[in-house]
């Protein structure tokens, strides 16, 4: 069994600060393994080592998720081998045109039986990534996946809904969206970390993929106002009612 579990190396932004002017810094926001892919990778290490599989961590992003530091931090969890997708056109790219270059990179990869993904990422959030990514690849996606057993072909998934659980039996691949408290992540320690730098690791760009034509639009709002703030404690008289209500 062959399992692709995609994870998103990204800033945290609990180490971003907002100034006064509403720009978020995100220059002491340090980057690592999104906050619930480890989740992820623990159901992908405990089925494939069940099954006899392999684990295969999939990223896609600007250079940055190439760095060395990035490869040991995502290897030392748990993934037998990595596939990165390295390039600067990614810096700005959403949900929609990452779930594509992801989808892209399952299919060059190849027989791949399961992908499984963290709930969300931790810098954007949006959980839209898994349902984009199984439409790509025009495979089921199921959402709040606490438990996955069974073989290439045949898997019993256990997931949260509203008063209960659901069990289903899914044949053929699929794509698995792991619940925040779905497994406990171990914790790398030394000898993972030594051991993750001898892993293979094949690193790509968009170019060599067969990604789908299309793209989103995204339009910011730029909601500081500048002239407010240059007017703060600015003091009006009121001698004059009608020109200081238009003042």
């Amino acid at each position: 069994m062959k399992i692709v579990v995609a994870y998103k190396w990204a800033p945290n932004p609990q180490d971003a600060s907002v100034g006064v002017d509403g720009v978020v810094d995100w220059s002491r926001a340090k980057s690592g393994v999104s906050e619930y892919d480890p989740v992820a990778i623990e159901l992908a290490r405990r089925l494939a080592d069940a099954s006899g599989g392999e684990v295969v961590g999939l990223t896609a992003g600007p250079k940055a998720v190439d760095a060395s530091m990035a490869r040991k931090a995502a290897l030392s969890r748990g993934f037998d081998r990595a596939v990165i997708v390295a390039d600067d056109a990614l810096e700005r790219a959403g949900s929609t045109e990452l779930a594509a270059v992801l989808a892209a990179a399952v299919r060059h990869i190849g027989d791949v039986d399961l992908v499984i993904t963290g709930d969300s990422s931790v810098d954007v959030g949006a959980k839209m990534v898994p349902a984009v990514l199984a439409g790509q690849l025009g495979w089921p996606a199921v959402v709040e996946v606490t438990a996955v057993s069974g073989q290439a072909g045949i898997l019993r998934v256990e997931r949260d809904i509203a008063g209960g659980t659901q069990v289903l039996e899914i044949s053929g691949p699929a794509v698995l969206a792991a619940s925040t408290n779905a497994a406990v992540p171990r914790v790398p320690g030394m000898k993972d970390i030594l051991a993750a730098g001898k892993k293979p690791v094949e690193s790509l760009e968009v170019a060599a993929l067969d990604v789908p034509a299309g793209g989103t639009t995204i339009t910011v709002t730029d909601t500081s106002r500048p002239d407010l703030l240059a007017r703060k404690q600015q003091m009006i008289d009121t001698a004059d009612p009608a020109a200081a209500a238009a003042e």
